[in-house]
């Protein structure tokens, strides 16, 4: 399911574009979820990068959909922008935030369905699933399949990924669950370990990304029997 969001402060344009989704959505076969918002600072207030897909109306009175769309950039890099406006001039600063395209006012059925299947094309070529995380500076998509383990330090956890370090004030157990579908094991109660990037065990510890972390002895038996399992790919 695609989630789409559609930040417009016209009810007719709003409703227009609901109307193409949904028209779009049958023609297709493919299926949106969709949140409408009236205005910049709705979007931005509390964002945490759950949509795939942000049609932002430029002008708007509280925010104006340029100035939402660099707030956003700076928390998700990978939410695909496209633009509804009735000015081609800013094409520049829509570069700026890697905004996909522009919908141009009045919009028709067939130039729409045209750009959103673009973005539904971005959107199949970044597969990749992602887990947000609320750190003091904002909310941080990370990418699950670079993160090597998630270390917990007393109020804090410690996602240590391919990308560098984050550490966000949270429980472990908030993400022991999120993660299991993806090959994460609890190793003992300070780490939760992707089964990807273990190296090997020895020592009731097991050797991940050039760190060794301790096996719980009463996890031990449940955490080979998960690594044998994710090798043999069952």
């Amino acid at each position: 399911m695609v989630n789409l969001a559609i930040v417009e402060d016209e009810d007719s344009y709003a409703a227009q574009l609901t109307g193409y989704i949904e028209q779009y959505q049958k023609e297709s076969g493919n299926s949106f979820k969709i949140t409408r918002f009236r205005d910049g600072d709705e979007i931005t207030n509390g964002y945490r990068g759950e949509y795939d897909v942000i049609l932002m109306d430029i002008e708007m009175k509280f925010m104006d959909g340029m100035t939402a769309a660099e707030e956003i950039r700076r928390l998700d890099q990978d939410v695909v922008i496209m633009f509804i406006t009735n000015m081609t001039n800013y094409a520049i600063r829509g570069y700026q935030v890697d905004a996909l395209d522009y919908v141009l006012k009045p919009v028709s059925y067939f130039a729409f369905s045209q750009k959103l299947e673009r973005a539904i094309t971005r959107i199949k070529k970044k597969s990749s699933d992602f887990i947000s995380i609320n750190m003091p500076s904002g909310v941080k998509k990370l990418d699950i399949e670079n993160i090597f383990y998630i270390e917990s330090e007393g109020h804090n956890l410690n996602f240590h990924t391919s990308g560098g370090d984050f550490t966000v004030r949270a429980k472990l157990s908030d993400y022991e669950q999120e993660l299991s579908p993806y090959n994460f094991f609890r190793s003992n109660k300070g780490y939760l370990v992707n089964l990807k990037y273990v190296d090997g065990v020895e020592n009731g510890e097991c050797l991940i990304a050039g760190k060794r972390l301790v096996i719980a002895r009463a996890r031990k038996n449940d955490f080979m029997d998960a690594l044998t399992n994710y090798m043999a790919g069952l």
